[in-house]
């Protein structure tokens, strides 16, 4: 069923639908991070080994924004998310039956590149909805960020009820079912570029040239979501290790408490909507830099590391949300491009923060860990408010 979009208006099933897909497909990046001893165990290599995999998945991820979003402005978004998709359908199906860390990598990699499809959607809807663009996108953008929590959940408790690779396995059944939804609801919608690939791609750079609240925008979602794939890496560590010894499914609990966090995520949407954004993004980096204190002096306790779950991810998606929000006032015709410059931006930060995470890991713990953190969140709180000074 293919149904051409021209009014500014989306319906709640598509809008529900485009969010359930969005996050079902992202959550494949980070269904690696509880499983991490899991599959280290399974193929007998080191915990560097397979912490690799979690930077494969955001750099492969990080490869397909910049070379493959862009094509939403010139192609069928409708075609290209389904293509995707598929393409992700059988990506897991190897990556579940994989034979060592090589696959493993080579796979991670390339799912990272085809899960983007998220970031086709997001786009998509924007360019719809122009008039409640930050409600959508908040939405939406929730989605994600369950799909995203909610993936910790889930591959902890199936790795440790049945195996690592069924989580990829079951992760398959769902992408198949999300492609028979998007089938069904998701709206087709005309579009404006008419150049060519390597065109598409120069005005794609153009995009940050021409924005300073884009550059601005980018840099700020870059740290933070640095600090995000800094924690929730090394916390797998930090939790699995002295004094708490967790297993996998009690650590896919704390994400319970993340998603608590996520659900805020449409609030800060609407405060955009109302010319607020400033204000959103110093109280969510407040927020965040809260959660890392608490995290810091509290170390060994597990209450007190729920908190700062809580806190953080409270932080980190509503600066997010608020970004998306801004980024889609720039330019309606230009969204697919502009979302790359912000989103490659952000997953190389994630890339980064998850790299540089377990380098503070492996040379000075957890405490090392939330010094990088703290460092990475002050930053973003200075280009926040130095437009104040």
């Amino acid at each position: 069923m293919e149904k051409q979009i021209s009014a500014n208006a989306l319906t709640k099933v598509q809008v529900l639908v485009m969010a359930i897909a969005a996050g079902v497909c992202v959550a494949n990046i980070y269904y690696n991070q509880p499983i991490l001893k899991d599959i280290a165990s399974s193929f007998q290599v080191s915990e560097g080994e397979v912490g690799s995999i979690s930077v494969l998945s955001q750099v492969g991820y990080g490869f397909g924004l910049f070379f493959l979003i862009p094509l939403g402005d010139k192609l069928n978004k409708r075609k290209l998310i389904l293509f995707l998709l598929v393409c992700l359908f059988c990506l897991l199906i190897m990556m579940t039956f994989a034979q060592n860390i090589i696959e493993v990598w080579i796979l991670s990699l390339a799912i990272g590149i085809v899960t983007v499809s998220a970031q086709v959607i997001l786009p998509l809807a924007a360019s719809i909805d122009r008039v409640t663009t930050g409600k959508t996108v908040g939405n939406i953008f929730t989605g994600i960020l369950i799909g995203i929590l909610g993936a910790r959940v889930f591959s902890g408790y199936i790795a440790e009820w049945l195996n690592w690779r069924y989580v990829y396995g079951l992760s398959a059944v769902m992408i198949l079912i999300v492609i028979v939804l998007l089938n069904i609801y998701l709206p087709n919608v005309k579009n404006e570029f008419r150049g060519y690939y390597f065109d598409l791609l120069k005005s794609t750079l153009q995009q940050l040239k021409r924005f300073a609240l884009l550059r601005e925008a980018s840099l700020i979602g870059a740290l933070l979501f640095g600090v995000f794939c800094s924690f929730w890496t090394t916390l797998t560590f930090h939790l699995s290790g002295a004094p708490f010894h967790f297993q996998s499914d009690i650590i896919g609990m704390y994400g319970f408490v993340a998603i608590a966090g996520a659900l805020m995520a449409p609030v800060f949407g609407k405060l955009a909507d109302r010319g607020s954004s400033q204000r959103s993004l110093i109280i969510a980096v407040s927020l965040t830099l809260a959660s890392l204190v608490i995290a810091k002096i509290a170390a060994n306790s597990a209450i007190a590391i729920a908190v700062a779950v809580l806190l953080l991810d409270v932080g980190v998606q509503a600066t997010q949300v608020t970004n998306v929000a801004r980024i889609y006032t720039l330019d309606a015709q230009s969204n697919s491009r502009i979302n790359t410059v912000y989103m490659t931006t952000y997953f190389i930060g994630g890339a980064v923060g998850t790299s540089i995470g377990l380098l503070c890991w492996n040379l000075g713990g957890w405490n090392l860990v939330t010094w990088q953190m703290l460092i990475f969140t002050l930053l973003a709180f200075f280009i926040i408010v130095r437009r104040k000074i």
